[in-house]
């Protein structure tokens, strides 16, 4: 089956429907999707996907995700390569005045949930036109609601079972193999039964955004954050998935857990032509920690302050006031959490030869 045998909706997504189900005239990232078969053995499926063979023009590549701001740069879709952007402030940054003042960059790159359970499942055409799908999954409402359209049914004629979650991480809150094995099983009228391998898996499921944050800290002479500035730019990749919700949760938390009086703070993600990015554990915020915790590390150096004591005297509690205005209500035992990691004992130094393997954790 190729793009023109869809029988319903050609794209499907999470928060916007900009994936296709299978490449029609565009082909945005290496790995997409363009032909499905099935076969009554693995080894004809292989052979029959080994002879589909598809002709391709060259395009001009964006891969890079400060290129994608460009102006000149080409489009991965025709509405732009800015997916979302968002602008948080508090105070006032530009009258903020302090003593001391950090600048510092920081990348993140690409991750991979790399579960041990690849995607799979099973789905079984049903007597009254409908399929029956069991697949790994985090989200079946959700999935039910992005199958049902491409494959032209009602939802009621969608009826999914969890096959187990097989180690997600995040990454199966997305579509993988339920779509394409569902139209296979309708166009045969039998069970289909469809199991990513570990390459498959990599290019067939989203993965952490690389990220690069710029931030400047202010601070008093005794360690007292007084302003924060923070750009931030995450790699959607081609398509959507759950990007936008990423990039809210890292700007949110972009200034740390900390007290900062006057805040600003910059997020983009954009589409690129690199594998779509979406939910992995953390979801956003651990691209934003890297960054500011360093930044808070190397202040503490300019202060001449110890870096805990810096983050002691500064740590959100309950009744702070976050850059977005939200009150911090109930617990936030933020100074309690770095009083008991500070207070644990480093581990002794390794001896010149390393360690056994088998004396390391786990």
């Amino acid at each position: 089956l190729t793009a023109a045998d869809l029988p319903g909706r050609t794209t499907f997504g999470l928060e916007f429907c900009d994936q296709p189900v299978l490449a029609a005239d565009v082909v945005r990232f290496a790995g997409e999707p363009v032909a499905i078969v099935a076969a009554e053995s693995l080894e004809q499926a292989r052979q029959a996907a080994a002879a589909v063979v598809v002709e391709y023009e060259s395009l001009p590549v964006v891969a890079d995700m400060e290129q994608a701001l460009r102006p000149d740069a080409p489009r991965v879709h025709d509405f732009g390569n800015v997916l979302r952007h968002v602008h948080i402030a508090s105070g006032d940054l530009d009258a903020a005045t302090a003593d001391v003042w950090v600048e510092a960059y920081f990348e993140t790159a690409m991750q991979d949930q790399a579960a041990l359970g690849p995607e799979g499942g099973l789905v079984v055409p049903a007597p009254d036109g409908g399929v029956e799908v069991f697949a790994v999954s985090q989200w079946l409402h959700v999935d039910q609601q992005q199958i049902a359209p491409c494959l032209g049914l009602p939802v009621e004629k969608v009826r999914l079972t969890l096959a187990g979650v097989g180690g997600a991480f995040g990454s199966r809150e997305d579509i993988h193999m339920q779509i394409h094995a569902a139209l296979l099983a309708l166009r045969t009228g039998r069970p289909v039964k469809m199991a990513y391998g570990r390459e498959e898996s990599f290019h067939g499921h989203v993965h952490r955004h690389p990220s690069r944050t710029w931030i400047r800290y202010g601070a008093t002479r005794d360690g007292r954050l007084v302003a924060a500035d923070v750009r931030l730019l995450l790699d959607g990749g081609a398509y959507s998935s759950s990007s936008p919700a990423v990039l809210v949760n890292a700007s949110t938390f972009a200034a740390g857990p900390y007290e900062v009086p006057n805040v600003r703070i910059e997020g983009t993600v954009v589409y690129t032509n690199n594998p779509p990015c979406g939910a992995m554990r953390g979801f956003g915020a651990p691209q934003v920690c890297f960054a500011y915790e360093g930044a808070m590390d190397a202040l503490a150096a300019k202060l001449e302050i110890d870096p805990v004591a810096l983050r002691l005297r500064n740590a959100l509690g309950p009744g702070s006031v976050l850059p977005t205005g939200q009150v911090v209500g109930g617990s936030a035992p933020v100074r309690e959490l770095i009083e008991r990691c500070a207070a644990i004992p480093l581990p002794d130094e390794e001896p010149a030869g390393g360690r056994d393997p088998i004396e390391y954790p786990g």
